[in-house]
């Protein structure tokens, strides 16, 4: 559908409906003691009426009662109608199988997007190309000629080389695709890929946790892992598991070092390392050149005491460059779950 209605303002203009919405209105207003008209649509038009109804917001008493009178004439609406997921999921599931209902509001809930190819366009290019990555080059060149360029070009990159040229050379060799192939490629993207999206977005509530820990100052961190691991030892654990602190540089391999000194300003450098162990400090001094070195032990020893607070600011803002040059394929933190465990 192109267009959903702002769930921020209620809609007081039926003339601003669309037809599935139009339709989602009468469905919502009908209520659960009325599904027959459900049972007279195909997948596709549920789905569209579905994803309507769950997008509508508030609708006005005198809308409702124009849009019911637009369809058979006579009714009136006799309040107002909220259309929100859990509406639209209790009302399918009384009169559909609950598998079915799951996977419909999976996908509901999944990415934005009319058709299969739009829904695409809208997956992250480094999650997609992990899944195209172990499909046919021949599935994988159809997939990428269907979505936008700017959006293939990132997922190209994204593959490995020589998997994405061969990808790029049946691209340039490929011929008018036949319309049952195609479906078939839809269908398995709706079955093996966007259904499993969507269940596993979710991300884990420790991951959360481990980066709100992050962002906390030493001192209140300590607190509430100290707090955490009286109560429950496990998450306590876990989190600490995937964290990942300034002390953790300490991984880096030389050009990562390197590539990390050259992305952080000197004065936030020195600040960091004001407050971090002897071993570490020595790593990045000795991945500097011996003038650099010895400038920065100079301004170090010029700052005289610093305030905890302000070297927990830079040690933070260091960690958050490594991340993000890390996000970006320019260097590899290793995290403290063991030697293979890697944080992107």
């Amino acid at each position: 559908m192109a267009r959903l209605v702002s769930k921020g303002a209620a809609v007081d203009d039926a003339k601003k409906l669309t037809g599935p919405e139009k339709a989602a209105v009468v469905l919502l207003s009908l209520g659960e003691d009325h599904t027959a008209l459900w049972q007279q649509l195909d997948d596709e038009e549920i789905k569209e009426v579905s994803q309507a109804m769950a997008g509508l917001g508030n609708v006005t008493a005198a809308v409702v009662e124009e849009v019911l009178v637009e369809f058979v004439s006579g009714i009136g609406g006799s309040g107002s109608l909220m259309g929100s997921y859990e509406q639209t999921q209790r009302l399918l599931a009384s009169f559909m199988p609950t598998d079915r209902v799951e996977a419909l509001m999976e996908e509901i809930r999944g990415p934005a997007g009319r058709t299969m190819w739009d829904k695409l366009g809208n997956v992250n290019e480094a999650v997609l190309a992990n899944y195209l990555k172990n499909e046919y080059p021949q599935t994988v060149a159809v997939v990428l000629s269907k979505i936008k360029p700017d959006h293939a070009s990132r997922v190209l990159t994204a593959l490995p080389e020589d998997f994405a040229l061969e990808c790029v050379q049946r691209m340039l060799r490929m011929e008018p695709v036949q319309r049952d192939i195609l479906d078939k490629i839809e269908q398995t993207l709706r079955t093996e890929f966007m259904s499993n999206l969507a269940r596993t977005s979710k991300r884990d509530s420790h991951e959360l946790m481990a980066d709100i820990f992050n962002s906390f100052d030493r001192q209140t961190e300590a607190r509430f892992i100290g707090a955490l691991e009286e109560r429950n030892r496990d998450s306590a654990e876990r989190i600490r598991a995937l964290m990942f602190v300034f002390e953790d540089l300490s991984r880096l391999d030389p050009g990562g070092v390197q590539t990390l000194l050259r992305a952080v300003e000197k004065d936030q450098l020195a600040l960091a390392l004001k407050g971090s162990s002897d071993a570490l400090r020595e790593m990045f001094f000795s991945n500097m050149s011996e003038r650099a070195s010895k400038i920065m032990r100079e301004d170090m020893d010029s700052m005289g005491p610093v305030r905890l607070k302000d070297v927990d600011s830079a040690q933070m803002a260091m960690v958050q460059v490594a991340k993000d040059l890390a996000a970006r394929g320019e260097i590899m933190l290793a995290g403290q779950g063991g030697d293979d465990e890697l944080i992107y």
